[in-house]
């Protein structure tokens, strides 16, 4: 993790230095119009205002600065926190080659400077754990970053409450990034297992044995086309008390973990299919949120259970036909095998109710195309039985910029679902509506707990470059489900 210091304004000695410009208050930092004269006339001639989203770059201003970066804030009376940490991504991404760096953020409060420094850290993750042969001059240089403003010791003491949930978002991204020759359903579980134990998490981990003697015929007819077994890890977070003369309800979150999906017997397209790799990004989101409560020892009782599969074809793979029987005692007619996460969430979710009594159960998967063609890459879609869990997660979603379109259900959708031999099957057999009659089944397993499901397909993988999250597995949901909380759920 890019390390962060805070310090008194002062323009640096050597290296290179980006600063923060508000629209209202286009005027550079006064010392460093000393120091480089010229610099306010260069960004001038480059059209410099200040305006969101607006950087201009100024190489050897002045004999010592290798580098000045100006990035635009736009207006003062619009500037959040979320904005603040875009800046603080374009700002590290600018300064990326440079060995030391500064970020002025001196007209800012300390607890907007505690945001730049989280935006600058989100942006500067990357994933190059099998890079051999990367040139040094293609990597990145820098290592620490500092962040001048005002208050240091406010803006460090609002950066320590934020820095426990950028762990938590590189622990998803790191997950959501390995490939499925080394993150499978036993290594993912192992990995959740070592990240969380220290974090004070309670971990536990079911393997084949288990969820054979406790019925989870959904899940494991997904996995049985798989070399690789399957688990389910049930992680639990006491911040609360845990009990207090009765079992408290925790708040639940339930995530889809197929580690590699290649559609089973109704396989996938070969073209693209490398990306199934991340379709496990449910469940590393909830592995990551839950990182970031304990992390920040957020005052909550929270448990994450995900139901991690490998689905596979095979001479012992499930069939498009088959019944099976869930957990629930509710029976399946499998009639699509690609249609495998909600089979997963089926079991876990049942599970999840009947362990725990939560106040409340979200489950994050990357569960249909049809949510990536309705939304593309800018929002998630949100299902909900419940209009104040809708709500509350909506404003998270703004506050965050994990952003959530909520859609519809009904009777009409659920009838779709009606199977000639079985209480249901896995699919509705038309074109239209695919994500509303997945979340109709999932629905199902819900047992009329509050309920929220986010099919966070189109938002899970990034194919470029945004001011805080860099090409790749976004953690989407690490922040959203962590806000979701510390808005409403802490006591």
């Amino acid at each position: 993790m890019l390390e962060i210091v805070f310090a008194k304004p002062a323009v640096p000695k050597s290296g290179a230095l980006s600063v923060l410009v508000t629209e209202d208050k286009a005027a550079l930092w006064p010392a460093l119009d000393q120091a480089a004269p010229g610099l306010a006339r260069a960004l001038a001639a480059g059209e410099f205002k200040g305006k969101k989203a607006q950087s201009c770059l100024v190489l050897a201003p002045s004999e010592t600065l290798s580098r000045v970066v100006a990035v635009g804030l736009g207006k003062e009376a619009d500037l959040t926190p979320r904005l603040a940490e875009e800046a603080g991504g374009r700002a590290a991404s600018a300064l990326a080659k440079d060995a030391h760096a500064a970020v002025y953020a001196g007209g800012l409060s300390p607890e907007l400077a505690a945001s730049v420094a989280m935006g600058a850290v989100l942006r500067s993750w990357r994933f190059d754990r099998y890079r051999t042969k990367e040139k040094p001059e293609d990597k990145p240089k820098l290592a620490k970053l500092s962040v001048l403003t005002s208050d240091p010791a406010k803006a460090k003491a609002a950066w320590e409450k934020l820095k426990p949930v950028a762990e938590g978002i590189f622990l998803t991204r790191e997950l959501v990034s390995e490939p499925a020759n080394v993150l499978f359903p036993a290594s993912m579980a192992d990995r959740a297992k070592a990240a969380l134990t220290p974090l004070g998490v309670k971990v536990e981990v079911l393997g084949l044995k288990e969820l054979t003697k406790l019925g989870f015929g959904s899940m494991l007819g997904v996995s049985q086309g798989s070399a690789n077994e399957p688990r389910m890890v049930v992680m639990q977070w006491n911040g609360a008390g845990g009990t207090k003369g009765k079992k408290a309800q925790p708040v639940c979150f339930v995530g889809k973990g197929v580690t590699f999906d290649t559609g089973g017997i109704s396989i996938k397209p070969a073209g693209g299919m490398e990306d199934m790799k991340w379709d496990m990004a449910g469940a590393g989101a909830v592995i990551g949120a839950m990182a970031a409560l304990a992390g920040r020892k957020a005052k909550v009782d929270a448990v994450g259970l995900v139901g991690l599969v490998e689905n596979m074809p095979s001479g012992t793979a499930q069939r498009p036909g088959d019944v099976v029987t869930s957990y629930s005692g509710q029976t399946i007619e499998v009639l699509n095998t690609d249609a495998e996460g909600r089979l997963v969430l089926a079991d876990v979710l049942w599970y999840a109710q009947e362990k725990f009594n939560p106040r409340f159960m979200i489950d994050l998967a990357t569960l249909t195309g049809a949510m990536i063609v309705a939304l593309g890459s800018e929002y998630a879609g949100m299902f909900a039985n419940d209009d104040a869990l809708a709500q509350q997660l909506s404003a998270a979603g703004e506050l965050t910029g994990e952003r959530l379109w909520r859609f519809p259900m009904g009777e009409s959708y659920d009838k779709m679902l009606k199977s000639d031999i079985a209480d249901m099957k896995n699919i509705s057999g038309g074109r239209g509506a695919g994500s509303i009659t997945a979340a109709q089944f999932i629905q199902r397993f819900t047992n009329g707990k509050t309920w929220a499901h986010l099919d966070i397909a189109g938002v899970a993988w990034g194919s470029k470059d945004t001011a805080t999250v860099p090409k790749g597995a976004s953690a989407f949901g690490v922040r959203l489900l962590d806000a979701l909380v510390a808005q409403n759920f802490e006591g």
